[in-house]
């Protein structure tokens, strides 16, 4: 081989080598960003939670505002074909005298929504009162109002809780059951006493009628917080990750003072609730605010330099298009290696979780809440549905 032949062979090979290594680094960060943010898909995880609010239920309401982020946290572990489905909570309230006898003592608190921010205020400011209970009548509400999905496949539960009889109320519960099999609608009971209690005032026949579950919880039992090792560095970064979040536009303001208001309430019930719920934060794909924060909204696809320069927070203003842009880019990475370092501290904390379950039950330990309830359910019938469980398991 001359020396020309031997240059250009070199030259190729080098060039192939760097083909080969660049291809390799691609086919790794794709891996790598696939296993923190599967990609977005069409499928849904519907939920709507319809409360008892009468006297008798605050114990039942303080137990939802604790466990709100575990369920959060199950569902977002659901892949459908290894896609992330869109998850969307609706909330109600029932039998609660400060309602319209007119409208059976029942409103709808919360229209199917994605913004976990805004279901958190909403069930922090559920109030109880003494009143009638109507849970056929709220059914068929929830089944009426809201925009419930027509794909079969799709998850589509209704989570109803109390402990008055069942069937109260003009509109039959069957008639209700009914109506939410044709819409592929479970419909999940939980009754806030004694098992077979529940049973004889109808709660596991409105369960058994849309081929729901049946579940009965001791609303008077102290709830059971497993506190970790890893809590308090959770919320160590999960102020680093609030800093890179800015409001824009007119709701700007008002959501980051909502996400800030949210993480108190949390931490107000628990430090391990506040832990789930950053855990829920950091997780992409899941805590989702590009209609009011920037970063969010550009990666969604809108341009900075389309909004209006009083819309913008004020570490953006007068700056070039240039510069905007860098600012963006190193909030993103910032916000990036933030999540991160919770989800990693998230598998180390689950692992610590498990172990000490494990220990309770040994000891004859039982936890036995709204929230336990729920998830047993969701895992149940997300398998039934195609669903599969794909969280990062402890080893």
């Amino acid at each position: 081989m001359n020396q020309t032949n031997t240059a250009l062979y070199r030259i190729e090979t080098t060039a192939m080598k760097r083909l080969i290594l660049s291809s390799l680094s691609i086919l790794y960060f794709t891996s790598t960003f696939a296993q923190i943010a599967p990609p977005p898909s069409d499928k849904k995880v519907q939920v709507a939670i319809l409360f008892d609010t009468s006297n008798s239920m605050d114990n039942l309401i303080d137990q939802a505002k604790a466990r709100i982020w575990s369920i959060v946290n199950e569902i977002s572990e659901l892949r459908y074909e290894g896609e992330l489905p869109t998850m969307e909570f609706s909330l109600y309230e029932y039998g609660n005298d400060g309602l319209a006898e007119a409208d059976n003592y029942l409103r709808q608190v919360l229209d199917f929504s994605t913004d976990l921010d805004d279901l958190s205020q909403k069930m922090f400011a559920l109030t109880t009162n003494g009143g009638s209970e109507y849970c056929g009548a709220v059914i068929q509400k929830a089944l009426d109002d809201l925009d419930w999905s027509n794909d079969q496949t799709d998850l589509k539960m209704v989570y109803i809780a109390g402990n008055e009889e069942f069937n109260q109320g003009s509109i039959e519960y069957k008639k209700a059951c009914e109506n939410a099999r044709k819409k592929s609608v479970y419909i999940n009971t939980i009754f806030c006493g004694a098992y077979d209690e529940g049973v004889e005032l109808h709660w596991y026949d409105g369960a058994d009628c849309s081929g729901g579950d049946y579940f009965n919880i001791d609303t008077d039992k102290e709830m059971v917080h497993i506190e970790t090792p890893y809590d308090a560095e959770i919320q160590q970064y999960n102020d680093s990750l609030n800093s890179t979040y800015y409001g824009f536009g007119v709701q700007g303001l008002r959501k980051k003072d909502m996400q800030m208001s949210e993480d108190a309430n949390a931490e107000e019930m628990d430090m391990s609730v506040a832990a789930e719920r950053s855990i829920s934060k950091s997780k992409k794909g899941v805590y989702k605010n590009s209609s009011w924060d920037l970063v969010d909204a550009v990666e969604d696809g809108k341009d900075i330099n389309k909004i209006a320069e009083k819309d913008l927070p004020e570490e953006f203003k007068n700056k070039t298009k240039e510069e905007k842009t860098a600012l963006i880019e190193e909030k993103k990475e910032e916000r990036a290696k933030f999540q991160q370092k919770i989800g990693e501290l998230a598998v180390e904390r689950e692992n610590f979780i498990t172990a000490e379950k494990k220990k309770r039950a040994e000891e004859g330990a039982e936890v036995d809440d709204f929230g336990s309830s729920v998830n047993l359910s969701i895992e149940k019938r997300a398998k039934s549905n195609g669903f599969v469980k794909e969280a990062n398991t402890p080893k």
